[in-house]
């Protein structure tokens, strides 16, 4: 399965990029290339780290205080 259609990563490359020691969306970009395209792959990518407990990513934005 691809987790980045614009730079072609399939979810095995970035297993494999987090098993090697990745640790944050920004390396994967780095070593990828994920989510430098459109970006619509960096919530996936998000979950696949945290899914590995590697993710030490603060999100992106805050929901406002309502």
């Amino acid at each position: 399965m691809y987790v980045c259609l614009c730079r072609a990563v399939k979810e095995s490359d970035v297993r494999r990029a987090i098993a090697g020691g990745v640790e944050d969306v920004e390396a994967l970009a780095e070593q990828l290339g994920v989510a430098t395209g459109c970006g619509s792959c960096r919530d996936y990518a998000q979950a696949l780290l945290e899914e590995h407990g590697t993710s030490l990513a603060v999100p992106l934005a805050l929901p406002a205080a309502g």
